[in-house]
This record gives structure tokens, sequence and C-alpha cells, in this order.
């Protein structure tokens, strides 16, 4: 429809409607154009243009985009909206070579801009990497004499070892929830929303405070009854359906810590996914663990040494093709 929000895509529908092909442009009342590569349905203020007689090329065809939205942009309002039969009338800029349409160099200026436009893109994302890397501490991935020595006594067996009943180390507990509709999603929010998904984290988004009686107390696991996968919760957070959490009974989380829970508990995803809902909590908490075990006690100090040990080996390449993504920047455009 017309606007350039989402380039005028409304929404996706699966129901039968009158469709245009792709490879054409789309034109709005007010002169916005865009090229479609994609079949679509259209409203009655958009007009489309394709040609069945020519196949042009994509390239080809962002050109005549660009040149058509130059003409028309900036005439039309809601006072004073272009009707399709009209753009017909209207002019646009084309590029010539021998009297014909240089159709040549339409196609290497959309290339052109297009590897600007991705080299552009590739600068700002590593420029970004470069600031999260730094804000998080993650630059440094030389590994310490402690967390050397940590790995090597993983690997000689050289750790002794406990097993535990998830019951005694966890209490579950559902959450207060509610439906996304409660909320006021914001992307600069202060709480995080859980829900069933296992992607980001399982966090839907992020929103505005709501209440304290449906506010969580954050510095716990949370799990979603669909993916069965746990998640640290760092801060306090609000939730929605068929979610729960598990709260240490005699120790604190910290990040590295709750890191090394969540890959034990995740590696028991299939198992648990394997029983109703309502049986979840008691085969959680009968589920054994093996720790680390130091004079009789579970070893927290070792476990937040393998995490950050760990941490620094996966970090290590990206830390490494940031760097030379930086430096070939820096060359390109000291040249």
């Amino acid at each position: 429809m017309a606007g350039t929000t989402n380039t005028g895509i409304v929404n996706y529908i699966s129901n039968p409607v009158a469709s245009f092909p792709k490879n054409s442009i789309t034109v709005d009342i007010f002169g916005n154009t865009f090229y479609r590569d994609y079949d679509f349905g259209a409203g009655d203020d958009t007009g489309v243009y394709w040609n069945d007689e020519k196949n042009y090329s994509k390239k080809t065809m962002l050109f005549f985009a660009i040149s058509m939205e130059k003409s028309l942009l900036g005439k039309f309002s809601y006072g004073k909206k272009l009707r399709s039969s009209q753009s017909l009338n209207f002019k646009m800029k084309l590029p010539i070579k021998n009297n014909e349409i240089d159709f040549d160099f339409m196609e290497s200026f959309i290339a052109e801009l297009e590897a600007e436009r991705i080299a552009e893109l590739e600068a700002e994302r590593i420029a970004e990497l470069e600031a999260y890397l730094l804000a998080t501490g993650l630059k440094d991935y030389t590994l310490t004499v402690e967390e050397q020595h940590t790995l090597d006594d993983f690997e000689n067996g050289k750790i002794g070892w406990g097993e535990f009943e998830l019951g005694d180390l966890f209490e579950i507990k559902g959450n207060p929830q509610l439906n996304k509709d409660s909320f006021i999603f914001n992307e600069n929010g202060e709480y995080p929303y859980f829900t069933r998904t296992v992607l980001n984290n399982g966090i839907a988004g992020y929103v505005e405070y709501l209440d304290d009686e449906h506010k969580i107390q954050g510095n716990c696991l949370a799990v979603g009854m669909m993916g069965m996968q746990f998640f640290y919760m760092e801060k306090d957070f609000y939730a929605g359906q068929f979610t729960k959490r598990a709260i240490p009974k005699s120790f604190s989380l910290t990040k590295r810590i709750a890191n090394y829970f969540i890959a034990l508990l995740n590696k028991q995803q299939q198992v648990f996914q394997s029983v109703l809902v309502r049986n979840f909590v008691n085969v959680f908490n009968n589920t054994k663990i093996q720790l680390p075990m130091k004079d009789g006690k579970i070893d927290f100090e070792i476990m937040n040494t393998f995490i950050s040990a760990i941490q620094k080996l996966v970090i290590k390449d990206v830390v490494l093709y940031a760097d030379k993504k930086i430096e070939a920047t820096k060359t390109v455009v000291s040249k």
C-alpha cells in the first residue's frame, strides 16, 4: 500500500488475491517507488509497472525505479494524489549511448552502488562488534596461567567430581505470566520479556515497567516449556505463558556459573521434552548431573575459571577476524 515504512509492505497474506508478477515496480499515490522481486498483491493506491515483452534485469529495474522516483517524488500529497494513468505522462532520465539506452552503464552503476553499500554495512557491523568486545571485556582472549592450568586439569582427568540431583541444587517456580498484549514494547525498554522461544536467549522483546506483581527477580535460570532450553536472566524480567524459572537453593549465580549450569541443563533438553509439562518439575528434580568438587564441596571457583577460559577460546577467532577487517578498512581509507 502507500507509504515508505517497510517498503510499503503492510502484511503477508495466504488467501488468493489478484497478484502482480515479480520483477515489477510499484509507484504509490505520493510518488514513492519500489522494486519488487517477488509476486505480490497491491491496494488501489498503488500502481504497478512491468514489461511482459522485455525481461529487464534486476539492476536495470532498480535503475528505472530510481529514475522514476526522482521524476515523481515531491510533486504529490493527500490533496494532490498521483494516479496510475497520470504517471505514464511523466518523463524520467536514462543514460544514452549511440542514441540508445545504455543498459550496460545502468547495470554497472547499480552494481557499484550495491558494492559500496555492502562495504558500508560491513564496516558498520565491524565497528559495532569492536565496540561490543571492548565494552564487555572480551577483547582480551589471552588465557591466564590459572585458566590454562584449569583446562589442562580437565583434559588430564585431575578434577574431582560429585553427582547431584537438580532438585537439591535448584527450586523450580512458576512465573507470573502475561501475554504480550499486556505490555508496551520498546527497543530501549528496561525489562526483558521472556517467552517459550529459544531464539535470542528466550527474549521476545523489551518492555516498559508494568507492575511489581508480575515482575520477576533476576539472577535466575528461565526455561520455556516448549523448547526446554534454559537461559540466564541476569536482570529483573517479565514472562509469557508456559515458562518457569530455576532458583539456586544454597548458592548464588554469577554469569559464568550460570553458563556452566546452562551447558549441563541444556544437554537434558530431549529428556525434558519427552515428558508432559505437568511432569517436568518431578523429572527435573530427579535428574542427576556431575559437578567439580574440592574438599567435599562444589568447586564454584574452578567452574568460574573454566567458563572464563572457554569464553576466551571461543571469542579468539572473532577478535582476530574483527582486527583483520578493521586493519583492512584503515588501509583502504588511507589509500
